[in-house]
């Protein structure tokens, strides 16, 4: 039997499945969105997405690290790790300051292994903010990163 015909057959019956769980109310996409914060993802200045997030007193801190290359040459595709040693990480947020909505990412984690990897859109040079909240307490760290060509439609 032809590959590519398993591959069509396989990929049909899935979405039929998903189609009728859909429409038998077995599945529900708004459960997946139910703790969507839309005033942080909103917000079209850092200082409003860090105080919709919870995040306006963040502590710089040595135990949160942000990875990213020096220079991205496309802003569309920037690929971005957040280290932590710290204890108890509840969730991760990336915000880029000269977004046109800085808050790009925020995960809320219940097991975290302590490195965090994701690519993320940046329209011009800026800092990438990682913010972490573990414990009660929120930590930050940033790290500029220079984009030649930007990725969200500059």
């Amino acid at each position: 039997m032809n590959t590519t015909r398993r591959v069509l057959l396989k990929a049909a019956g899935s979405a039929g499945l998903i189609t009728t769980a859909v429409a038998a109310g077995l599945l529900k996409p708004g459960r997946a969105l139910a703790d969507w914060n839309s005033a942080a993802f909103s917000a079209d200045r850092l200082s409003d997405a860090l105080a919709a997030i919870g995040a306006s007193a963040a502590t710089t801190s040595l135990d949160v690290v942000v990875k990213s290359p020096d220079i991205a040459e496309n802003g569309a595709v920037v690929p971005v790790e957040v280290h932590t040693t710290l204890p108890k990480v509840e969730s991760i947020s990336i915000l880029v300051e000269k977004n046109p909505t800085p808050l790009i990412v925020q995960y809320t984690l219940t097991d975290f292994d302590g490195m965090l990897t994701t690519r993320i859109k940046m329209r011009e040079t800026a800092k990438v903010r990682a913010i972490v909240k573990a414990d009660g307490k929120v930590y930050t760290a940033t790290k500029e990163v220079k984009v030649t060509v930007g990725g969200c439609g500059g």
